[in-house]
């Protein structure tokens, strides 16, 4: 019998989610595999019980401690960037995201990739995070409380980063990260002026493309 926590009900329902999915399309977001993750991840699993009439919306919700669980039209936009641009067939092998927060972006992320490393500085979140995961059957991904900003040097160089919160600059950190050909997908800027950004490594320089306006809490150093 399904688990009927995860499959919901009503304004949770696959119907629910199915409109959501079509709102996507109609955003511009096409990559099949992406659309179907956004579709099959509860994401009312990963927001307090009083929000979860609204977890279908296309909108940021607080998740606590002063953080959001990001909208579906920013977690599909930064997973098709990540996965777009690089070899048409080969699937990315490792693949760093930074700032867990709630867990949605890393379940959405997890089955398209094979190794997903994830840092959050909250661990209160990460515990969270975790467990959420778990529940999903997700195992191939794996957690660390840490600074973001710093990266994750013993697992480096990384064929994607995708950066959940905004720095003012890019941290080098990340960019010494990236394999030639990886991709950083991050946020930059201060509240109200932030931009997405696709950073691409190359042999001998690195390529910046903007990929739109944006608005994320932001990249913070440290760990709480």
């Amino acid at each position: 019998m399904p688990d009927l926590r995860l499959a919901g009900i009503g304004m949770t329902s696959a119907r629910t989610r199915d409109r959501l999915v079509q709102r996507l399309r109609e955003q511009g977001i096409a990559n099949l595999a992406v659309l179907d993750r956004i579709r099959n991840v509860p994401r009312h699993i990963f927001v307090d019980e009083a929000l979860g009439s609204r977890a279908y919306e296309d909108t940021a919700l607080p998740i606590g401690f002063g953080q959001t669980i990001s909208q579906p039209y920013i977690v599909a936009r930064m997973t098709e960037a990540l996965l777009e641009g690089g070899p048409a067939v080969a699937a990315l092998d490792k693949v760093l995201e930074v700032g867990t927060g709630c867990g949605y972006q890393t379940a959405v992320l997890a089955p398209l990739v094979t190794h997903l490393y994830t840092i959050e500085r909250i661990e209160p979140l990460l515990a969270r995070a975790r467990e959420r995961l778990k529940e999903l059957g997700i195992k191939s991904v794996r957690f660390r409380h840490g600074d973001g900003s710093l990266g994750w040097k013993a697992h480096a160089p990384f064929d994607g980063i995708l950066v959940a919160a905004a720095p003012l600059t890019v941290p080098e950190a990340l960019l010494r990260q990236l394999k030639v050909g990886g991709r950083l997908i991050v946020p930059i800027g201060p509240e109200g002026e932030q931009e997405l950004v696709r950073f691409t490594r190359r042999e001998q320089r690195i390529e910046r493309e903007p990929l739109g306006t944006v608005a994320f809490v932001p990249l913070l150093g440290g760990t709480a």
